[in-house]
């Protein structure tokens, strides 16, 4: 029987998923990009690890991607959700 290479994705560890989160929210820039976050993480991190934590940040709608990059759109202000909870939609 021939042996199927199957590509397995290491899952993240918690300080990665927060490297990378920083990096991205502490990025000077509004839009970064795949390539600057590998440069500004303090620590070299596998693309597939990469790539999970991102589509995890992606799920709990911590950041957007978009054609031209990622942003930090999580917001933890409680004003901010307060003001969101009992406004008017227009």
């Amino acid at each position: 029987m021939p042996k199927t290479m199957t590509m397995q994705r290491s899952s993240p560890t918690l300080n990665t998923v927060i490297m990378v989160e920083n990096a991205i929210k502490n990025a000077p820039d509004s839009v970064v990009t795949i390539p600057e976050i590998k440069r500004r993480l303090p620590k070299q991190v596998n693309h597939y690890t990469l790539m999970t934590i991102l589509e995890y940040l992606e799920a709990s709608n911590k950041i957007v991607v978009t054609l031209k990059g990622i942003t930090w759109v999580h917001n933890t202000n409680q004003n901010l959700k307060r003001a969101i909870e009992k406004g008017m939609e227009l």
